[in-house]
Formats: C-alpha cells, sequence, structure tokens
C-alpha cells in the first residue's frame, strides 16, 4: 500500500531517508484508545504499544503519539507492533488539558488545515470561533469555517452570519452547507486537496459526523440529533479517526469539545487579532495592558469604532486566560525541579546510609 494515500509528504520521505529508519515499518496512527494505537502501514493495519524507553523518556503528553503522526515500529506479529519512535511533525493542534494544571492535550498531528464547523442555529458564536482560530494559528494551521445546516434559514439570513464575521474584522474562508439538500457540498468537495489532511473541530451536535457520512457517501460515523429542549448535542464522536476519503482527502474527526482553552503560543493570539496586535504597537507604553492606560491605541480604536467591542472584550478575557497559563506552566515546572532535586537528594542519602 502506497504511504502517500495517507499523507505521507515528500519532505517526510526525505527525513527517512536520511535518518535511519531501514529497520523500521513506517506507518501513521489512524485511531488512539488509550495509549493503544491502530497505525496503517504499506504492508496493512497493526494494533500497536509504545516502548517502554518512550513511554519514560516522553517528557509530557505532548511526545505520544497521536491521532495523524508518522511512527516508526516493528511488528510483533501480523496483528501487533511496537512504536520506537515519532517522527517530526509539521504541525501540533493542541489545547489546555482540561481540570489539569499547567498542561495540553493534542488534537491531532500534522494537520494541513481545520475545518472548523459551526451550526446556523444557537451554536454560531464568533467569540468560539475565535478560540479555534488561535489554537490553529498557534501552530501555522489555516482554516476554513463550515456552516452547517443552512436548509433552516434564507440566503438572506445566511448574509447576516457573513456580515457578522466581516463587522468582528474575520476574513476567514466560510463554506455554507446543508446536510439535507446537499447545497454546498460541490464546493466543499472542491476544497478539500487529495493528499492533504483536514481536522474536523466543532462542539456536539453541530453535524460533524453527518458532514463526514455525506462526504464519505456512506454511514460511517455514528450520529445524533440535538434535544429539543436545551439545544445541546450528545457527544457521538468518543475518539480521534484518520479517514481517507475516495477522492484521497484525509479527514480527522474529534469529539465534540466543550471548554476549548488556548496554550501559551503568542502567535496564535497575534494572527487571531491581527488587528489589535497592529495597533499595540503604537500604545504609548510598551508593557500597556489595553484596559486603562493613557496613550493606548487599542482603546481609542475601540472609541473610534475601528475594533468592535466584542472582538475587544474576548481579545482581553483569552490574553488573561494565556497569561494565567503560561504562570501554570511556570509553576508546573518548578515544582517538577524541585521534586526532582527531593528524589536526588533522597536516592544519596539512601546511598551513604548503605555505605
Amino acid at each position: 500500500m502506497n504511504l502517500a494515500i495517507f499523507g505521507l509528504k515528500p519532505s517526510l520521505e526525505e527525513v527517512i531517508k536520511s535518518d535511519n529508519y531501514a529497520d523500521f515499518v513506517i506507518g501513521r496512527v489512524v485511531r488512539e484508545f488509550k495509549e493503544r494505537y491502530l497505525v496503517f502501514t504499506a504492508g496493512g493495519e497493526f494494533d500497536a504499544e509504545i516502548t517502554g524507553n518512550l513511554r519514560y523518556s516522553a517528557q509530557s503528553k505532548t511526545d505520544f503519539p497521536a491521532v495523524g503522526d508518522w511512527v516508526a515500529c516493528i511488528p510483533v506479529d501480523e496483528q501487533l507492533a511496537i512504536i520506537h519512535s515519532v517522527l517530526p511533525r509539521s504541525s501540533l493542534l493542541e489545547r489546555q488539558a482540561v481540570g489539569k494544571h499547567g498542561e495540553t492535550q493534542v488534537i491531532a498531528a500534522n494537520i494541513d488545515e481545520a475545518l472548523i464547523v459551526q451550526s446556523v442555529d444557537r451554536n454560531f458564536n464568533i467569540n468560539r470561533l475565535e478560540r479555534y482560530l488561535t489554537i490553529c494559528y498557534a501552530t501555522g494551521i489555516d482554516a476554513t469555517l463550515v456552516l452547517t445546516k443552512t436548509d433552516l434559514l434564507v440566503e438572506d439570513e445566511i448574509t447576516s452570519f457573513l456580515e457578522q464575521l466581516k463587522g468582528r474584522g474575520k476574513t476567514i474562508t466560510v463554506l455554507p452547507v446543508s446536510n439535507v439538500s446537499m447545497q454546498g457540498y460541490p464546493e466543499l468537495n472542491a476544497h478539500l486537496k487529495k493528499g492533504n489532511t483536514y481536522c474536523v473541530l466543532g462542539s456536539s451536535g453541530v453535524g460533524k459526523s453527518t458532514l463526514i457520512n455525506n462526504l464519505m457517501g456512506q454511514d460511517y460515523m455514528k450520529t445524533s440529533v440535538i434535544s429539543k429542549s436545551n439545544q445541546k448535542g450528545r457527544h457521538t464522536t468518543s475518539h480521534r479517526e484518520l479517514i481517507v476519503l475516495e477522492k484521497g482527502a484525509i479527514l480527522i474527526d474529534t469529539p465534540g469539545m466543550k471548554e476549548l482553552g488556548i496554550t501559551d503560543k503568542q502567535e496564535g493570539l497575534s494572527m487571531t487579532f491581527g488587528t489589535i496586535s497592529e495597533l499595540s504597537k503604537e500604545c504609548r507604553f510598551s508593557d500597556c495592558s489595553h484596559t486603562n492606560e493613557s496613550g493606548c491605541a487599542i482603546l481609542l480604536a475601540v472609541e473610534n469604532g475601528e475594533i468592535d467591542h466584542a472582538t475587544y472584550n474576548n481579545y482581553l478575557k483569552m490574553q488573561r486566560e494565556q497569561e494565567h497559563f503560561q504562570l501554570s506552566v511556570a509553576d508546573k515546572r518548578k515544582k517538577d525541579k524541585e521534586f526532582g532535586k527531593m528524589i536526588k537528594s533522597v536516592l544519596k542519602n539512601n546511598k551513604r546510609e548503605k555505605y
């Protein structure tokens, strides 16, 4: 089986040839189950586990394989393989780990573009969209907004959504689709390029699974309807999974995410709020917080209507969140360092007592 089918790029092929991978089988992680993986290789698929060395040398969860990763492994038999290393990544999509102090959670690896799915009912939320854009831009991933359930609206109402995005300074590509009439799917299919990997992101109930089923032309993903009482969707995707479409584009589906905490990568915030980022260079003070300082170019732009109030407020909220996460990471590193020193001290004392 040609690994180009699963998105192997020429640049990574050169890495595989130049580095010594001759003794390994190269494959891509297509599914993950609590540190067990399904890996597709040129010779077929394997259930896979990581080596003890990889497990204990990992500095964080980001060192473990994730869906979308290319890995070097050695088959044990016809069904099982052992993963020895993760090949260099072109991108790593991650968010703050829910409920874990100063840690990140990997969403997927080696993504070319994110498809951010929002439905045109109560799910449409530009603040949430800006969060998705921030985590994408932080790792250099482009993004497209897919608006689903457009059959619920007339054309003028859809235009209103696009005007809202324009008013918030968002120039993202928007592809409206209907899972009922299939309107918009020819344009979406034309947008997906053979050999590129697309990560499908969105809340539960926005139609991600139906979207993938329609792109595949079959009922592959389990779907569920939104509750009529609270307009909230149920999680129908319980794990991350890589899927190859008939025309050659590659999709990674992800579980719906209720929380989308951004990490400490400042590039994402700067790109999402490009106007604010550029104007901040004109502030009187280099450490301006853009909240109450005299000579703040951001506050002046908000007052003049150059920057939308909602955009400004969301920027400040996400900036505070990012700063808090940076402090959490620093605090975690400090505690880990102190714990390491304590372990070394205990081992040293035990050695003295022994002799």
